[in-house]
Order: structure tokens, then C-alpha cells, then sequence
């Protein structure tokens, strides 16, 4: 009796838990194309409609992002703070004068060209702020 519970609840919990797997072709196949000196390469599911690779190439750690269909969506690597654009410092220190910038990312993006994100804090406060090289708010 011991082992029919044990084994029925084994099977109920695998059942509701959903596994990424491997993407598909045309995923995999675009990424290729796109990222063909990637290595230690992870998949998951960033949402219902999109796979996000996690990998490393030439030394930096970076994630891609591909829709279903193979479309490449984004590619984001994280920057050090001094690498971020001088129109990017400024327009946050003018916006949010004493906040300190904790992490800055790089953003490859089909929808919106190269974007600049950054993460801000204060106390206990915590912001993330993303822009376009000139300085300009996006708005995601």
C-alpha cells in the first residue's frame, strides 16, 4: 500500500511538471547559425512563445532569445557599469540623482536595436531602467 501511494504520488507530481526539452529545429538551427563558437549551451522556456539559450562565447556569459518558429528575438550580455554609454550615465543620474547603478546588461533586441539596461538602487529601493545609446528611455 506504502509503495501504490508513494508511486501515484511520484506519477502526479511528474505529470504537473512541465520540461523544457530541447527546442526546436529551427531554433536550434538559427542559433547555430547566429552563435556557431557558443559552448556550455542550456535551454529553457522564457515564456509559452519563446526558448532562451544560456551560454558562453569568447569568455562572456550571454542569453539569446528565439521564438518557436526559429526568429531570433534577443541577445543580452551583462556589461560592467563603466561600459555603459556616457548618454546612458548621464540620463540616469539626471533622473535618479544618488542612485547607485548595480548591474548593466547589453541588449541586442529585433524589436529595438541595441538597448542598454540598468539596474538601479537606493536604500532599499530597486529600479530597472533600460535606453537606447543616446540617452533615450525605452519603454518595454
Amino acid at each position: 500500500m506504502k509503495n501504490t501511494l508513494l508511486a501515484s504520488f511520484v506519477i502526479l507530481l511528474c505529470s504537473t511538471l512541465t520540461f523544457a526539452g530541447a527546442p526546436p529545429a529551427e531554433v536550434q538551427k538559427t542559433f547555430t547559425s547566429k552563435f556557431p563558437t557558443a559552448s556550455k549551451i542550456s535551454w529553457g522556456k522564457e515564456n509559452a512563445t519563446e526558448w532562451e539559450a544560456k551560454f558562453t562565447m569568447d569568455g562572456n556569459k550571454i542569453s539569446a532569445n528565439f521564438s518557436a518558429n526559429g526568429s531570433w528575438v534577443e541577445t543580452e550580455k551583462e556589461i560592467p557599469v563603466s561600459q555603459l554609454p556616457k548618454a546612458v550615465a548621464e540620463a540616469i543620474q539626471k533622473q535618479y540623482p544618488g542612485w547607485k547603478i548595480t548591474e548593466a546588461d547589453k541588449t541586442e533586441t529585433a524589436k529595438n536595436g541595441t538597448i542598454y539596461e540598468a539596474d538601479l538602487k537606493s536604500g532599499n529601493m530597486k529600479k530597472s531602467l533600460a535606453f537606447k545609446a543616446d540617452g533615450t528611455t525605452v519603454v518595454e
